[in-house]
């Protein structure tokens, strides 16, 4: 397998390792909504990675340079980020969570999408580590460009089935969540998004 490949692989366990917004937002969606919701929010995520990976390797990574642009990308993550989370400790959860066989509405695969591709997108972090892996990149003389395209294949590709994974085993677990520990679930969910918006502002405001 080519050695750029397993490299992109390694960091992007490295990336899943991390427990954030996402983490909490991908598992939380899958035992409500079901695999096919927290699939379509992981392509949204996918998406947004995606997106930061074009930006930073095509030399728009200057912008980081300027505190104003840091500042309202962590503002406006925040406002999200609260806003989620305040959105999600008061949602009330009278019905089982779904098996996921039922198809997703039309409607609700733009919500997934949208929901994975904003939380992540707006997080900072999420940009500064994209930013740092486009640095490797470029002192990196020994990658050619279809090794570069390999790199940032084995990151996605390992971020996105270890996303499906973590919403496949929470939807396993799906049977042993009575509607009582879901609520008390969202509420997790809730104050977590809630602080990581909170940490942002910090991050705004340092």
């Amino acid at each position: 397998m080519n050695q750029a490949f397993l490299e992109g692989f390694s960091m992007g366990l490295l990336l899943s390792a991390m427990i954030g917004p996402v983490f909490f937002t991908l598992i939380q969606s899958s035992l409500e909504k079901g695999f096919r919701y927290a699939t379509i929010l992981a392509l949204g995520i996918l998406i947004s990675d995606l997106l930061y990976v074009l930006i930073t390797y095509f030399g728009v990574s200057f912008l980081a340079k300027f505190p104003n642009f840091q500042f309202i990308l962590a503002i406006g993550g925040g406002i999200v980020l609260v806003g989620f989370g305040i959105s999600t400790f008061i949602k009330k959860n009278k019905e089982r969570p779904n098996t996921g066989g039922v198809p997703v509405l039309k409607g609700q695969k733009r919500s997934a999408f949208f929901k994975g591709f904003s939380i992540n997108g707006i997080n900072p972090f999420v940009l500064l580590f994209w930013l740092s892996v486009a640095g490797l990149v470029s002192i990196n003389e020994q990658y050619s460009k279809p090794d570069v395209v390999f790199y940032y294949t084995g990151i996605l590709a390992t971020v996105f089935s270890i996303d499906l994974l973590k919403s496949f085993v929470a939807k396993q677990l799906r049977n042993f969540v009575t509607p009582k520990l879901m609520g008390k679930l969202n509420k997790l969910v809730g104050i977590a998004l809630f602080f990581f918006g909170l940490r942002l502002f910090w991050f705004a405001f340092k």
